[in-house]
């Protein structure tokens, strides 16, 4: 089993934003020197607590600082992008990163971005722009230009300028291109059925329960079997928020008291409770009430919190449940204080849990 982070990022909003990226590009270098193999920037523009609307930017910073951690992008919003400079944009990062990147592509966003951006069509529609954007990002670079007329994006190719030497060459630095991710956020989920169906990277995200993992991979194998493909556990990957502490009792204490509760409460309840049945999405069974979601529950049936033995037992157990996987990665968190508590976390994880681990391997 690798281990790896996936940063949205998420910093209380409000916080002076040069500072949260020069927090979140220590963590980075922190976790390339503990042999963490890989890490997952996010992008969103009208969410202050996720700040960061490039992650492009951010991970070819990054890149330069850090020498052997694998970059993703966590996910890009394909379809509230030009996919032609997306094209060109990746193809570029895969050259500075020399195979480090991956690319990670998603069709969520806000409404507010769909009526920034004057996205408009029906409910289900940003999957089919996603859907259509990726295509032609992969037929340009394996073609170049061409002309095309789509549901929603249009392609002309331009002359031949060959005594100018203008000429189409933004091509990726892997052949035939960067691994493409995408990622699923509940028990059936369509999009990871995609990932097995475009023989893609699977991720599963932190609002998915154990219990659910089994249906997970149950979409991932539905989707590779209508394309003849055989998944790979190695390729997929689960984020969950972990946090490894001196004892359980002090590291559960501190998980309510800091940010993984406050970040509960202050942004995920309102960001997806507001919605209707919102907090069904925390909801394994049924039954539960929505007053009962609260961080307590969080912390006894979705995080993984606790001393090194502890979460030990917990990763194993998390392996089991899931039938295996092949990378762990911890959701980044803002614990203030430059995130000292957090490093120290990620230090215990890397340093006296994961070689007890090791023997995970699908």
């Amino acid at each position: 089993m690798k281990l790896g982070l996936f940063m949205m990022p998420l910093h209380p909003a409000g916080r002076l934003l040069a500072e949260t990226y020069q927090e979140d590009l220590e963590l980075v270098c922190h976790a390339d020197q503990l042999g963490f193999s890989e890490v997952w920037v996010g992008e969103h523009m009208l969410l202050p607590w996720e700040n960061m609307p490039t992650p492009e930017l951010f991970i070819a910073r990054a890149l330069g600082e850090t020498k052997q951690i694998n970059f993703g992008t966590g996910v890009i919003l394909l379809h509230l992008h030009d996919p032609i400079h997306v094209a060109h944009r990746i193809a570029m990062l895969d050259h500075l990163a020399k195979g480090r990147l991956m690319f990670g592509i998603g069709s969520g966003g806000t409404p507010s971005d769909y009526e920034m951006l004057g996205i408009h069509g029906e409910p289900g529609s940003q999957r089919d722009r996603m859907m259509e954007a990726i295509d032609l990002i992969l037929r340009l670079w394996e073609e170049g230009p061409f002309d095309y007329d789509g549901t929603y994006y249009k392609i002309a190719k331009p002359k031949d300028r060959p005594e100018f030497e203008i000429a189409f060459h933004m091509r990726p630095y892997q052949k035939p291109h960067p691994p493409i991710a995408v990622a699923g956020s509940s028990a059936r989920s369509s999009t990871l059925e995609l990932a097995g169906e475009r023989g893609w990277l699977p991720l599963t995200s932190n609002f998915v329960h154990p219990s659910q993992l089994t249906t997970n991979w149950q979409s991932i194998e539905a989707g590779a079997k209508r394309t003849g493909r055989t998944p790979a556990r190695a390729d997929w990957r689960l984020a969950k928020q972990i946090y490894v502490g001196e004892t359980t009792e002090k590291a559960r204490e501190e998980a309510l008291d800091g940010a993984l509760a406050r970040d509960f409460t202050g942004y995920w309840t309102k960001l997806i409770g507001n919605r209707p049945n919102g907090l069904d999405t925390f909801k394994f069974d049924t039954s539960t009430r929505d007053e009962d979601v609260t961080p307590q529950y969080m912390l006894d049936n979705y995080w993984i919190v606790g001393d090194p033995e502890h979460c030990i037992k917990e990763i194993r157990a998390l392996y089991e449940q899931s039938g295996g996987f092949g990378t762990l990665l911890v959701q980044t968190e803002d614990w203030g204080n430059n995130n000292q508590q957090f490093h120290r976390s990620l230090e215990l994880l890397a340093t006296e849990v994961m070689p007890a681990v090791k023997d995970l391997e699908p």
